[in-house]
């Protein structure tokens, strides 16, 4: 098992692995077979870590859990319901969901993310896990009122920073190893969130091959597999944390978007 995080290496983001307490560069990154281990980057106490993947679409799957449909008075799909997010709602630990001017009711929904590891299509379930590079907490950020508001979940799923991941991602596990973890989302301290994988209606397994008959994963992927009952509101100020057993805690704070003009 190893946790491979993405930081800041003389001016870019870099790849690097954590060893005991220190961040040791990976030069070839995480996905070119066993890259060539390089110097060290520092203390993990006193890295600025990044988003631990750049991938090329998120896909999530929707009402995953029962608990989770039920809190929302929705039917749980017979097959998996998927949606997307675009690249551009990723940001890493630490770094700030900012709330849109648009929504009055944003959520947090902590989850599991499992990264796809090599190229696949049309996969089989049964040789499903072989095409994962490792798990990493997430947190789907959801405009709720405007989620509810859309036939299409595009724009309350999709604002920038809606989508955290970290604070690594952790490889070398076997499927057995996240068949039944616990997911925990708190809000300043306050705990909102608490399942456990192994109550997923549809398992990581089945949602990997599911996917791969629409469409082609390729390394850096994500799939975000849903998440547990007790979805609530986030507010400016806020500090909103995802813990997955043998996994790892991803916090970020909340404040108002900033704007951005090009």
């Amino acid at each position: 098992m190893k946790r491979i995080v993405r930081v800041e290496c003389e001016g870019e983001p870099g790849w690097g692995v954590v060893e005991g307490d220190e961040i040791v560069h990976l030069p070839g990154g995480p996905f070119g077979g066993n890259p060539r281990r390089g110097e060290t980057l520092g203390d993990l106490a006193d890295a600025s870590l990044l988003a631990p993947v750049v991938p090329s679409k998120i896909i999530c799957v929707a009402r995953n859990y029962v608990a989770h449909a039920a809190e929302h008075s929705a039917e749980v799909p017979t097959t998996p319901l998927l949606f997307l997010k675009p690249p551009s709602a990723v940001i890493g630990p630490g770094a700030a969901v900012e709330l849109p001017a648009e929504s009055d009711r944003v959520e947090h929904e902590g989850e599991l993310a499992v990264v796809i590891g090599r190229r696949c299509r049309r996969i089989r379930e049964d040789e499903a896990w072989g095409a994962v590079f490792g798990v990493g907490c997430a947190n789907d950020v959801t405009a709720r009122d405007i989620q509810r508001s859309e036939k299409l979940w595009t724009r309350g799923k999709g604002f920038d920073t809606f989508c955290p991941v970290g604070p690594w991602i952790v490889a070398g596990l076997d499927r057995d190893s996240v068949a039944d973890l616990e997911i925990r989302c708190s809000v300043n301290g306050e705990l909102r969130q608490r399942g456990r994988t192994g109550e997923m209606v549809f398992n990581p397994s089945y949602l990997i091959s599911y996917i791969s008959q629409v469409m082609t994963l390729e390394p850096g992927d994500i799939i975000l597999t849903g998440t547990p009952a007790g979805v609530g509101p986030l507010t400016p100020g806020d500090e909103v944390t995802v813990e997955i057993e043998g996994v790892g805690r991803l916090s970020n704070p909340v404040k108002t978007e900033r704007g951005f003009q090009g």
